[in-house]
This record gives structure tokens, C-alpha cells and sequence, in this order.
């Protein structure tokens, strides 16, 4: 089954960083908008960032604007999602997926909702703990 896969994630003591990577697995992120969405135990899936297909606009939760930073490298065919500053708050499984292309047509689905997001990965568990 065609669908993304995440790397990078692990246990990381508040204030530190990570940094996420997306790639395909039988599909390629560079033929989508991408996003992640993350989400904490208990807690509904929360659309935290998307980068557009072209790359030219990225998107950020009020939670992460200014902390994280996200980019795509066309060459390695990979999107990273870049995490500093990183807060107990942050703790969770992170999914990346696509932005729904009949819908967005390469843009980022509206308000980051998770709902608009398909093929999503098996998720990387992400702990901020001390």
C-alpha cells in the first residue's frame, strides 16, 4: 500500500530539538502538498503544519509558529518538519500526510484540518520529558 512514512522522532528534554523527515513509500511527496499533524494521548489529531506542493507558502498552528519550521528537499524527496524549543505540550505521535489533491489542488487543506489530509503514515512517537 502506497502511503508515507515518518523517521525521526524520540525522546528529547524541553527546550531541545528534533527534526522530522516524510518520505514515500510506492508515492513520491514531491507530487502533494504535505502536512503533519500530530497527535497527544487523549487528545483529537491536531494539524500542526503543510507546505504546499510548490513549496512557495508554508502553514503553522498558533501552538508551533515561531518553534518549528517546515521544508521540503526535492532532491532527497523528502519533507522535514524542524523542532526547537520543544515543550512537554509537544509529546505525541507525528503523522505526516497529503493534502488532499482533488480538494486543494496542491494547496494546504483550510485551518490545517486533519480531515483534509490522505495516505497518512504510521506515525513517530515524539516524548519531551526530562
Amino acid at each position: 500500500q502506497s502511503q508515507f512514512v515518518e523517521s525521526g522522532g524520540g525522546l528529547v528534554q524541553p527546550g531541545g530539538s528534533l527534526r522530522l523527515a516524510c518520505t514515500g513509500s510506492g508515492l513520491s511527496v514531491d507530487d502533494y502538498a504535505i502536512g503533519w499533524i500530530r497527535q497527544a494521548p487523549g487528545k483529537e489529531r491536531e494539524g500542526i503544519s503543510c507546505i504546499t506542493l510548490s513549496g512557495d507558502r508554508t502553514h503553522y498552528a498558533a501552538s508551533v509558529q515561531g518553534r518549528f519550521t517546515i521544508s521540503r528537499d526535492k532532491a532527497k524527496n523528502t519533507v522535514y518538519l524542524q523542532m526547537d524549543s520543544l515543550e512537554r505540550g509537544d509529546t505525541g505521535t507525528y503523522y505526516c500526510a497529503a493534502g488532499n489533491p482533488l480538494r486543494f489542488f496542491g494547496r494546504c487543506p483550510t485551518l490545517l484540518d486533519p480531515h483534509g489530509f490522505e495516505r497518512w503514515g504510521q506515525g513517530t512517537q515524539v516524548t519531551v520529558s526530562r
